[in-house]
């Protein structure tokens, strides 16, 4: 793997000593994953984007994009360390000018993305970059999204994987990466 990250550390970080279990949030039932302490822990959080970004070789790479919003703190710091643009995937009304959008369905409603018309060029290669893979709208629509627009997915990295709630599947066909796994 290639090492060709500022980020990286002189030694291994346990990151699951910084991901916090939180009972009952959201809602009832429900064990939320807490990236806050791994984020407010520089050597940590250093470690994590060193390690996400080293599993890319940098020539397989054109742009990186991520989904609003926690995506946007682990893509930024890798489209840093990769020396590639950074492409932001919003909701409506976010992005000036003209965008390309892609409607999905979530549990209970509907949700969008857009990006900007000229962000990606034409057969251009995207990892796309986000913090947690639970069931996989999200990452699935973001890739629907990045190929309307032009580009080839090369690949989806996430943080932490809930593999309990079977994320991979709308994701079949696409190279996944993941750091931690539950």
């Amino acid at each position: 793997m290639p090492q060709s990250s500022e980020f990286r550390q002189e030694s291994a970080v346990d990151l699951r000593a910084f991901i916090r279990d939180v009972p009952d949030f959201p809602k009832p039932g429900v064990l939320f994953k807490d990236i806050m302490p791994l984020l407010g822990d520089p050597a940590a959080f250093g470690f994590a984007v060193a390690e996400l970004a080293g599993h890319y070789p940098a020539g397989g790479i054109d742009v990186i994009a991520a989904a609003e919003a926690r995506g946007f703190l682990f893509a930024a710091p890798m489209a840093l360390a990769l020396k590639k643009p950074l492409v932001p995937l919003r909701k409506p009304g976010k992005l000036p000018g003209e965008t390309h959008s892609f409607k999905y369905d979530l549990e209970y409603g509907s949700a969008e993305l857009h990006v900007h018309a000229d962000a990606i060029r034409p057969g251009a290669r995207v990892l796309v970059v986000d913090d947690v893979l639970a069931t996989g709208g999200t990452m699935a629509a973001a890739c629907k999204l990045i190929e309307l627009a032009g580009g080839s997915v090369v690949g989806c990295a996430f943080l932490i994987e809930l593999a309990f709630l079977n994320g991979r599947a709308p994701l079949v066909g696409y190279d996944i990466f993941s750091l931690l796994t539950y």
